[in-house]
């Protein structure tokens, strides 16, 4: 019978470490703004890209189309984004943040990138590199 070394396992690992980074700045927006990590995820793409809808949400963050969709729920429900009818497809909406959700995300983002920074710190610019070019292919791999 096989076995399997968790500690040693890759997919196991980067999910490890990616729990971690996500808590590392979690902490920043849900004691401040009281959002989950699905709920700052749709902010954070709907912010870089308006317009987009539930479906391509999901799409671009990788995650859940049912978490997507609860995690828009509620930020409808709380204000902080907006929906619009698209005049193309009727049954689509596009999303934007509202005036709420735009004042989260400004104020959310340069304590992100602060984060990233302090991570990307701890890398040689070689290694800022590496990491960008591994990234780069695993993901074309999975």
């Amino acid at each position: 019978m096989a076995s399997l070394d968790l500690e040693h396992f890759l997919p196991y690992r980067l999910s490890v470490l990616s729990n971690r980074v996500s808590q590392g700045i979690a902490e920043t927006y849900e004691q401040r703004f009281g959002l989950s990590v699905t709920e700052w995820r749709v902010i954070a793409i709907i912010g870089r890209y308006p317009g987009l809808s539930a479906t391509e949400v999901a799409q671009r963050s990788a995650m859940d189309k049912v978490a997507i969709s609860r995690a828009v729920r509620r930020l409808l429900d709380q204000g902080r984004i907006e929906r619009e009818p698209s005049d193309a497809d009727r049954r689509a909406r596009h999303l934007h943040l509202s005036r709420s959700g735009k004042e989260i995300y400004d104020e959310i983002v340069p304590a992100a990138l602060a984060y990233e920074k302090r991570i990307r710190g701890a890398l040689s610019a070689e290694e800022n590199r590496m990491l960008e070019r591994l990234m780069e292919k695993i993901g074309a791999v999975v």
